[in-house]
């Protein structure tokens, strides 16, 4: 598969973070059409306290997976309620994303507000379709 890349992959790490502040939920779900595709996927590795949790009790790992814009809403808009909506919190990507065909990487942070210290780091991979929207979104979150 080529693409022919409209926009580098420091942009779209950009954009992709954006979309996780955006305080407008009209403007958030315009930008997650733009960004995903109709049935884009989000596949985040379940936190360790989660995948501990799982195992005690005799469960495989669990998974942690959407499908389609209306549940791509419904994450984007409680992780931004649960982080950046008070005010506590923001994201912002990482420097160095990288493409690799239809592959971008790229790391980001969640940061305080008030003193720039970072909370939380995370690291996705996507995958892009031949429009640049995203096919497949892994995310993993550094304990």
């Amino acid at each position: 598969m080529t693409h022919a890349t409209s926009i580098s992959a420091q942009e779209f790490a950009e954009r992709y973070v954006g979309v996780w502040n955006e305080a407008s939920p009209e403007a958030r779900r315009t930008l997650i059409r733009e960004l995903w595709s109709e049935q884009g996927e989000h596949v985040l590795q379940p936190p360790i306290e989660m995948r501990e949790m799982a195992r005690r009790i005799g469960f495989a790992e669990p998974k942690l997976e959407l499908r389609g814009h209306p549940a791509l809403e419904a994450r984007v808009k409680r992780a931004y309620e649960d982080f950046v909506a008070g005010g506590k919190y923001v994201f912002r990507a990482g420097p160095h994303a990288e493409r690799l065909r239809d592959h971008i990487k790229f790391n980001w942070e969640m940061v305080s507000t008030s003193d720039g210290s970072v909370a939380a780091v995370g690291l996705n991979i996507v995958v892009v379709d031949d429009h640049e929207r995203i096919r497949l979104d892994y995310t993993f979150i550094d304990p």
